[in-house]
């Protein structure tokens, strides 16, 4: 895209009358603004294969702007600052996400702030002509991991429907498929999300580039969400039947990450395939070049709206870092030890130098005579977020960023039933059990234990948090699935010998000083 190209596009002209500049200043500012949300996403694209193709987005997004060149002849940039108030319902919006500790309501929120910046210096007319490439960049945001559960269901509930059309003999509990030829899982990762996500970040770039017709655009865009979803679920059902007739579960389990890649290519060469009779690609007649017409010069009212803008997004993260201070723990005293069960060994395990962790952390590690366990409990502020909580249970057990964790619940004598879990990793030799009590009961970090949560850490609670994880290796000449039983074993035998974990948990909870 060379100088010539942007003067006959008419963005040269918005660069010398402004609000180019404006844009370029507002866009970094918000950028170390929300640098934590940045960072979380970034981090995200790297880790998860679902999200791998938003590495794509800002070139995609530079390319549709270029595609759309023709239509910029004769429009130029007409700064709107008094649009800036509507980051009022944004600024409210990001700290309800941040309160409830929601990163993608955080992230979605931040990107809201950007086009909003985009419309404000840009103008309504100039925003509406680049608006699909501008709203393209909502794909940034890592969204869509809620979504895993109901995808498991509904494809475990295509699969249970489907063995039966094939005469396949099946047992069927919870996420866990059963046929004579071994077992299979419908987890995480073979829930489809990876295949939807990719699929409606191409369709929508599909519909761009190649219709003008908005209806058009809303029906491929329309499939591209659905075929994904009926086409994993043929995907899953073809590879319990590959099973069944290849007589081991095993040899298709081995390959089966290959198999999905495939069949998802194949399901987008279908979709491209279907979508190209009804193709409007074709370039409209370009308008006379007519010189835009300059109204003075747009400098100061487009930085005008972006201060407006910055101020009003500063607000939440400046009101979140003062509710905060009040939920500074103290960390000076220390947590009483677990005791010791008969013939195990126990010591205190140091905790990684210069961690700083959000509560005050315990950590002993025990030794059985089976191999040891490692025993962390943790005390939160009682304003602490929900944010906070479950991002040091992600840390402690090392599990949850993970795309193939199993997660079941693991009963305790003397414990309420559901309070701790146990987490396996697919090809690892780590396992954890978890539990997480909230006002001395043990809590799942739901929709609703998070608002109970958001709500007290703007107006307190009598109770604190506390968090309790216990981790176990398997022995490194052991087989996976093997060293994972010995080892959750382990964990298992750990805490039948606490009966006073409760007890423990009460007295940690206790009433705040």
């Amino acid at each position: 895209m060379n100088v010539r190209a942007l003067g006959e596009a008419g963005l040269v002209d918005a660069w010398r009358s402004g609000p180019a500049v404006a844009v370029s200043v507002g866009l970094i500012a918000l950028g170390l603004m929300f640098h934590t949300e940045v960072v979380a996403a970034v981090t995200v694209w790297e880790q998860s294969t679902a999200y791998n193709h938003c590495f794509l987005v800002i070139p995609i997004v530079l390319y549709l702007i270029w595609d759309r060149r023709d239509t910029l002849h004769g429009v130029s940039a007409d700064p709107y600052p008094l649009a800036a108030l509507l980051g009022v319902p944004l600024v409210v919006a990001w700290l309800l996400a941040e309160r409830l500790g929601i990163m993608e309501g955080r992230q979605l929120v931040a990107m809201s702030f950007v086009e909003l910046l985009f419309f404000v210096v840009l103008g309504p007319q100039l925003w509406w002509r680049l608006a699909g490439p501008l709203l393209y960049l909502y794909f940034l945001v890592p969204f869509g991991a809620f979504l895993t559960p109901k995808l498991q269901d509904f494809t475990t509930l295509f699969v249970a429907h489907g063995l039966p059309m094939l005469h396949i003999p099946a047992y069927i509990t919870g996420y866990t498929i059963e046929i004579p030829e071994g077992n299979f899982l419908i987890a995480e990762a073979c829930a489809g999300l990876r295949f939807l996500i990719a699929a409606i970040a191409f369709g929508c770039l599909y519909a761009l580039v190649m219709y003008r017709s908005a209806l058009r655009r809303a029906v491929f865009i329309g499939a591209s969400i659905v075929v994904p979803i009926i086409a994993n679920g043929f995907r899953a059902l073809g590879i319990v039947a590959l099973g069944h007739y290849l007589g081991s579960a095993e040899a298709v389990e081995a390959d089966h990450v290959l198999y999905g890649w495939i069949f998802f290519s194949i399901v987008i060469l279908i979709l491209i395939v279907l979508g190209l009779p009804f193709r409007e690609d074709h370039k409209p007649s370009p308008a006379p070049r007519v010189a835009p017409v300059l109204r003075g010069n747009h400098l100061r009212p487009a930085l005008i709206g972006t201060v407006a803008l910055l101020l009003l997004a500063a607000v939440g993260p400046a009101t979140a870092a003062q509710i905060d201070r009040a939920a500074t723990l103290d960390m000076s005293s220390e947590l009483p030890f677990l005791a010791t069960p008969a013939g195990c060994s126990s010591q205190p395990a140091p905790l990684t130098p210069g961690l700083d962790t959000p509560g005050r952390v315990m950590v002993q590690r025990f030794d059985c005579g089976e191999g040891p366990a490692t025993f962390t409990v943790e005390v939160f502020s009682p304003r602490s977020t929900a944010a906070r909580l479950v991002g040091e249970q992600r840390r402690l057990t090392g599990m949850f960023e993970s795309e193939d964790v199993e997660a079941h619940a693991l009963s305790v004598p003397g414990s309420p039933q559901g309070a701790w879990r146990l987490m396996e990793v697919e090809k690892s030799r780590h396992v954890a059990a978890t539990s997480l009590w909230i006002d001395g009961q043990p809590a799942q970090v739901g929709l609703a234990a998070r608002a109970r949560q958001a709500w007290r850490s703007v107006f307190g609670a009598p109770y604190r948090p506390v968090l309790m994880v216990i981790t176990a290796d398997s022995d490194i000449l052991s087989n996976d699935v093997l060293g994972r039983r010995q080892a959750a074993a382990r964990i298992a035998s750990f805490l039948r010998a606490q009966p006073a974990l409760p007890e423990l948990v009460s007295r940690l909870s206790g009433v705040t000083d």
